[in-house]
């Protein structure tokens, strides 16, 4: 159903921080990818990677990271696995 801006009940509403920051929790997530120098930052309890590796970190929409991969596919089939929405970040 299309939006008509020109009435004020369709203006956007404030959201809280909390409720932001809760957005899309279980539901979204994205792919990111990551060089291996940087793994450490985001999966303190890896192992020592090989240096310069492309690797592909699915995050949740909070950011939190879930899984870390050496392929875009396995991270895309996973948050399929768990039935989350996939976005694009930009």
């Amino acid at each position: 159903m299309p939006v008509d801006l020109s009435r004020s009940e369709n203006l956007p509403i404030e959201m809280t921080p909390e409720a932001f920051a809760h957005l899309g929790d279980g539901e979204i997530a994205y792919v990111k990818t990551i060089r291996s120098e940087d793994v450490r930052a985001l999966f303190p309890q890896v192992p020592d990677i090989e240096p310069g590796l492309q690797l592909f970190a699915l995050h949740g929409a909070d950011g939190i990271p879930i899984m870390l991969t050496d392929s875009r596919e396995a991270a895309v089939a996973n948050a399929a696995s768990q039935q989350l929405k996939m976005v694009s970040v930009h």
